[in-house]
């Protein structure tokens, strides 16, 4: 399978840089997807969690807006007077940005089900918890996490059917949060440990299920520019069998700390402090 390897801009001459017109410095969307915040992986939860502040300090000073796709927790549930534990460096900047009248959009994923309104109330980020359409710069786009989507993963759809229901939320809720929390911890690990290595790496196009979501949308007669998603952890970028179309996968900031950007022309996978990150194209892509 081809991979791409993009050269990362220097983040010393992002910063200097100094477009003529502030609508210039203004026009880039930036997208990203499971930091999964809460569980160590190649660096440890907070040590991530500064990698994050320092990819939105260098992206917020051109960015138009900012759609974070899902999984930012590896475990989130708002009880009524509490919230997990942590995270304040990641909440101080989303607030930062927001005060300062940068749009931030943030989507539920399968490890964060459960927002009931925090992120609205706290920082006025609207949370999405189904795919939507949008329209950036004459491009369309469809976003979600990705979670629950094509025509695989029939045990999990069942289970967030459960998770979803109002009964099983407030059920949960009488939990103790240290509980709640051990015992979600402990089922992620589980459900990751459960995955086979083989199942973590690129499939094949008849075998990707979100690939194979997107050609039955344009089969639909839905057909944006970008398809983005999350929640696969492989950095994609795939042209589909309309041959405009494209599926991106945003990839994970586990392994890979890979983006997405689009400057209101075009869109590429980027990567923040990993200089050997690949995606995975097809050559029609390229």
């Amino acid at each position: 399978m081809p991979l791409k390897q993009i050269k990362q801009p220097d983040s010393k001459s992002v910063q200097n840089e100094q477009p003529t017109t502030n609508n210039q410095q203004r026009k880039k969307t930036f997208f990203a997807s499971d930091f999964h915040l809460g569980v160590d992986a190649r660096l440890t939860s907070a040590e991530r969690e500064r990698q994050l502040v320092r990819w939105l300090d260098q992206v917020a000073p051109e960015a138009e807006a900012i759609y974070l796709v899902g999984d930012m927790f590896e475990f989130w549930f708002e009880y009524k007077t509490v919230i997990p534990k942590g995270f304040s460096r990641l909440f101080g900047k989303l607030a930062e940005l927001r005060d300062g009248g940068l749009p931030v959009y943030a989507f539920t994923g399968n490890h964060d089900l459960w927002m009931f309104g925090y992120f609205e109330q706290e920082f006025g980020i609207p949370v999405f918890r189904k795919p939507i359409q949008r329209e950036i710069h004459g491009k369309t786009f469809f976003i979600g996490h990705g979670d629950g989507l094509g025509p695989n993963d029939k045990g999990y759809k069942r289970m967030k059917k459960v998770f979803v229901h109002p009964f099983s939320q407030w059920l949960f809720g009488w939990f103790h949060p240290d509980l709640g929390t051990r015992l979600a911890n402990f089922s992620s690990q589980k459900s990751r440990d459960a995955t086979p290595p083989a199942e973590r790496g690129w499939l094949g196009e008849d075998k990707e299920w979100l690939l194979q979501y997107c050609n039955r949308k344009i089969d639909q007669g839905i057909e944006p520019d970008y398809f983005i998603f999350g929640h696969r952890h492989l950095p994609v970028d795939w042209r589909l069998k309309n041959g405009r179309s494209r599926y991106i996968n945003l990839g994970d900031w586990m392994h890979y700390n890979s983006y997405a950007v689009f400057d209101g022309s075009e869109l590429e996978i980027r990567f923040f402090e990993n200089e050997g990150g690949r995606v995975i194209v097809n050559e029609a892509a390229l």
